[in-house]
């Protein structure tokens, strides 16, 4: 499952994270598109569909005529200008969400080839939670992990001890 060219620790850490907040046999709504994290989550016998690579900062129809029991956006609001109104406009009661945190020692992500593919955020942990809170969730477990790169250099060295990743399973308040 964890084979090839994936970014093995986390993918496995996300699944975890997902199996035990939610049980497989629910159907699930990630936003973006088709991926193969999305093709794991059909293996472990969750329904799953995709965005269909919309504007979510403009477009959130997909999320408010959506009849599934999880939201899951797995490194995707941190492309947004506006992850806000994608998060208030959500009508399912559950959601699973992993950002990327911001690091001290690297800027933001910025692809040099592909205009679309850059971070507009980078959150703080209490960032990201406020965010969730103003929109109506209730955090009900999070957790952060590394991601250790295969490279020489103090960048590298610092993210086999840096969390770089920040999981969260939230509640719709009701």
């Amino acid at each position: 499952m964890y084979e090839g060219n994936f970014p093995n620790k986390r993918y496995k850490k996300t699944l975890d994270f997902l199996k035990k907040t939610i049980p497989d046999n629910t159907t699930i709504l990630d936003l973006g598109v088709e991926n193969p994290f999305s093709e794991i989550l059909k293996q472990e016998g969750y329904t799953v569909s995709n965005t269909q690579g919309e504007d979510l900062d403009n477009d959130t129809s997909c999320v408010r005529n959506c009849n599934a029991d999880v939201v899951t956006a797995f490194e995707i609001f941190e492309h947004l200008i506006a992850p806000y109104n994608i998060l208030k406009e959500i009508k399912a009661k559950k959601l699973v969400v992993s950002v990327p945190l911001r690091l001290w020692f690297a800027p933001a992500y910025q692809s040099k080839t592909d205009a679309w593919d850059r971070h507009y955020h980078e959150f703080e942990p209490w960032q990201f939670d406020w965010l969730l809170e103003k929109t109506g969730w209730k955090i009900k477990q999070k957790e952060k992990f590394t991601n250790p790169v295969k490279k020489i250099g103090i960048r590298p060295l610092l993210r086999l001890f840096t969390n770089r990743y920040y999981l969260v399973y939230a509640e719709r308040k009701t």
